[in-house]
């Protein structure tokens, strides 16, 4: 009896609320119904037809009333279908996790919940957006992270030089923080190789990418394969796929406009001086389509956290791109960074991040600004960065959001767990709908 109630306890989590489990198993016990009454049917014609030992009116309990037999059977037929359903998708779903612990109602029901979450676009590259991801994979498995291509620097710009790819080192960094064995998948993709002919400064998962663009035969073609072997929540899409190429015109002290060509050095030309503008050559580079149809079907998009000239605006630069996101119906929100960037955003405070924003892509591509409002003493280490400060006056053409933002260990970066709840916080008060974190 005890082993049976323990089975019981087993099986019942499976029977809560919100599983999905409850209408198929009706269908099946319907089912079950149905080839019982044949069997019954073809059972009492042989019981009625023939002549039988004592020992089988035993087993089938004729010394019982018909009602109690009826109740004694069903009950048995009722733990062993349970039993047996649960014992197959055991059986089935054994290749595809990871420990018997892996197996249960709970991890189940966390990952049906991220399935009916939100559908959030986040725009943007360098480090920032993976932890925008990290915070935001808590709450929803339809994750598209839009990735800027502009990138030439380092590992990534000698692939895409000698290859021709596109640069795939936001790639890398986004698919390792959606992955689900995110610590392994960082370390092994972050890791560089310091010597060796040809290797040498070039991480595994720039590597890796490379490798699958070649195997797959095309990048777009790798990145889905990849996600597929890393078991990535979400997706990592690129703004465009044509390899363009990020021009800053940057004010020197005189007035005059220097033009700079490649994302690498525009934060380097540009210390001290003021970047009037960035724009891409080609000009007008046809979006991905697969992007512009996660943004016009989104939920939330979410711009930032990360360089603004170098990794949030060259996505916006893309005209489809930008005008997808002011068609879009969703909730559109700029993440300001919390410290400015040497060479970028020098005496930026949050209305000026805003308002290059406006003036690269126009006005009303988003509606929200969060920005950090815990601003410490002491300034961020280095020297060269100052923390960004809250508008002196009202903004105007957009509602800013505020909130500490800061992570504990490195308060000049942003905190994934606080950044998300910010974002979905948000999105439940503009929506009504509630988003819990699993």
């Amino acid at each position: 009896m005890n082993r049976l109630w323990r089975r019981f306890q087993a099986i019942a989590p499976w029977l809560a609320p919100g599983l999905h489990i409850k209408r198929w198993l009706v269908i099946l016990i319907i089912g079950v119904t149905f080839i019982s009454l044949g069997l019954a049917y073809l059972l009492r014609w042989v019981y009625v037809a023939g002549t039988y030992p004592q020992f089988v009116q035993v087993l089938t309990l004729q010394f019982l009333p018909r009602p109690v037999r009826a109740l004694l059977f069903g009950a048995v037929g009722v733990v062993f279908t349970l039993w047996g359903f649960v014992e197959l998708n055991r059986s089935l779903l054994s290749p595809f996790v990871a420990s018997r612990a892996d197996f249960s109602p709970r991890v189940y029901r966390h990952h049906r919940r991220r399935r009916r979450g939100p559908r959030i676009v986040c725009i943007g590259g360098g480090t920032g957006m993976p932890s925008v991801l990290r915070g935001l994979k808590a709450y929803t498995d339809n994750l598209t992270a839009i990735v800027t291509v502009a990138d030439d620097g380092g590992s990534s710009g000698r692939l895409r030089s000698g290859l021709g790819l596109l640069p795939p080192g936001d790639f890398r960094n986004n698919l390792a923080a959606l992955s689900e064995a995110e610590a392994i998948v960082t370390q092994l993709f972050q890791y560089r190789f310091t010597s060796g002919a040809g290797l040498d400064g070039h991480a595994f998962g720039n590597l890796y990418l490379a490798a699958m663009a070649g195997v797959t035969g095309s990048f777009e073609q790798g990145l889905l394969e990849s996600s597929r072997v890393l078991a990535v929540r979400g997706r990592v899409l690129p703004s465009t796929l044509e390899l363009v190429q990020l021009v800053a015109d940057i004010e020197d002290e005189g007035g005059r406009l220097i033009r700079v060509r490649g994302e690498s050095l525009i934060p380097e030309h540009g210390a001290g001086r003021h970047i009037h503008h960035v724009y891409l050559e080609p000009e007008n580079p046809r979006a991905y389509p697969e992007a512009i149809r996660a943004i016009l079907n989104a939920d939330m998009i979410v711009a930032g956290p990360g360089s603004l000239y170098t990794s949030v605006l060259p996505n916006l630069l893309v005209p489809e791109i930008a005008q997808a996101v002011k068609a879009a119906r969703a909730v559109k929100v700029y993440v300001c960074n919390i410290a400015t960037q040497p060479g970028e955003t020098a005496g930026y405070d949050v209305d000026d991040h805003a308002q290059a924003i406006v003036d690269h892509a126009g006005k009303g591509v988003f509606h929200f600004v969060l920005a950090n409002d815990a601003i410490d003493e002491t300034p961020p280490p280095g020297g060269r960065s100052e923390w960004v400060r809250l508008p002196k006056h009202p903004p105007s053409g957009y509602r800013l959001i505020t909130a500490d933002l800061r992570d504990r260990e490195r308060p000049w970066r942003h905190d994934p767990e606080r950044m998300a709840r910010a974002l979905i916080d948000l999105l439940a008060d503009v929506t009504g709908r509630r988003y819990e974190r699993i």
